[in-house]
């Protein structure tokens, strides 16, 4: 599974403002055993939480039991440290699901058995000697792709150059990776234009191939 730069980044980021909640607890009372009682700053630990609830909503859905369980914890948040690990626990779980490669979301399966399915039948257009329409189906499942890369990465969707060179920007892919898509483009839309002699057998073979492994690695 392809994990997101910025939702890992988040994720430390939330991690090091949980440590300085929890830092800045106080106590509360004294039992008459002695035994101190302490709480977290409320302003604080709803600060955090809301960060965290709007992390959850976006990488796992408001219907996922990780979003859920944190929602329910902050409403019933009574300021004790103890609740404040309770939340904190949830935040550590959804953490590790998702830096482990444990998170499976439907739509992104969905979306990547579709394009799997339309450069398997680009693949055998190809092989029975129909360049041009499998470098066309090879187009359409280009751009999907990046379309795809462009919602987990925060970049707008757009005209396929644009995307390109803004995934390229954010760190999705590097320079060379831009370059190769870009020549696939050109080679999907002279397929799309009538220009079929202007690309051969073998360069509408790499376009494919290329577009099957960038899928892959979706």
């Amino acid at each position: 599974m392809h994990l997101d730069p910025i939702i890992v980044r988040r994720f430390g980021e939330l991690n090091t403002k949980a440590e300085a909640v929890l830092a800045a607890k106080e106590v509360d009372f004294v039992n008459n055993e002695g035994k101190a009682y302490y709480k977290v700053p409320s302003d604080l630990y709803k600060e955090w939480a809301t960060n965290v609830l709007n992390l959850l909503n976006r990488t796992f859905g408001e219907s996922s039991v990780h979003y859920k369980n944190l929602a329910e914890h902050y409403t019933k948040f009574g300021g004790w440290v103890s609740d404040f690990n309770d939340s904190y626990g949830i935040f550590r779980a959804a953490r590790e699901d998702y830096e482990g490669g444990y998170l499976f979301n439907i739509r992104t399966l969905a979306k990547a058995e579709v394009l799997s399915d339309a450069i398997s039948q680009a693949k055998e257009l190809l092989a029975s000697g129909y360049k041009d329409p499998a470098c066309i189906l090879a187009r359409v499942s280009l751009e999907s792709a990046l379309k795809d890369l462009a919602s987990r990465y925060g970049v707008s969707e757009g005209k396929l150059d644009r995307m390109n060179a803004d995934l390229t920007k954010v760190g999705a892919f590097n320079m060379a990776k831009q370059k190769q898509i870009t020549a696939w483009a050109e080679i999907g839309n002279k397929a799309a234009h009538g220009e079929w002699t202007q690309y051969t057998e073998q360069d509408a073979a790499a376009m494919v191939s290329g577009v099957e492994t960038l899928v892959a690695d979706l």
